[in-house]
């Protein structure tokens, strides 16, 4: 179960002059490869206080200069995690392209105005279900999730609007390093790596693979 990457050379050259300009290069290329499914899929990892991770796959909803962003249950696992414990590092799996993203950062709220609008355009069904789950929470049986379910669609039916749950908004990964992976040949991997520096600027360094 090994594979050998055979891709182009990627140097410190070709890279973008700050990351979120690189990155955009990236999911460009990778939004327009069929053999990709949901290329903003991430791999979303906290740690609670004591040092125990936890991971979980999640979609990115939007990504500017200020950051990475996606929406959660703030009561669930990963949003208790954050408030006690406010870093996260995000993993963008491009396999089929022998390609990473990483991103560590801190993980901030996003706005209640950010988080409504990107709320009024989930679809009706997603909008009942954010009130429905109460995330990773334990619960009886796929019965009454269900049940949950139909109660508020009889309570907010379409066309009507859905209020915003109180609990549930924006997460923004503010990025600290952001490393670029593109595999190769004998394992010798590209990994080149911006460094965020305390006046704005960013650095690039190789890593060994």
């Amino acid at each position: 179960m090994r594979e050998q990457y055979r891709t182009t050379e990627l140097s410190a050259a070709d890279l973008a002059p700050e990351p979120i300009g690189q990155f955009a290069r990236w999911f460009k290329e990778t939004a327009a490869n069929p053999a990709i499914h949901e290329p903003n899929a991430m791999i979303v990892s906290t740690a609670a206080p004591d040092g125990r991770p936890s991971s979980r796959t999640v979609l990115l909803k939007h990504y500017d200069e200020a950051g990475f962003v996606f929406f959660t249950n703030y009561e669930s696992r990963k949003g208790k995690e954050l408030a006690a414990n406010p870093y996260a590092s995000l993993l963008f799996p491009w396999h089929p392209l022998a390609r990473q993203v990483i991103v560590t950062g801190r993980a901030v709220h996003t706005g209640r105005d950010e988080t409504v609008a990107y709320f009024r355009t989930r679809p009706h069904g997603s909008q009942l279900g954010a009130w429905a789950s109460p995330q990773s929470q334990v619960i009886a049986s796929r019965a009454d999730l269900l049940a949950r379910y139909e109660e508020l669609a009889a309570r907010y039916p379409e066309p009507g609007q859905v209020p915003v749950p109180p609990e549930w908004g924006g997460v923004r990964v503010v990025p600290e390093t952001v490393e670029f992976w593109q595999g190769h040949e004998n394992r010798l991997h590209d990994r080149l790596r911006y460094v965020h520096e305390t006046d704005g600027t960013w650095r690039v360094e190789r890593l060994a693979p």
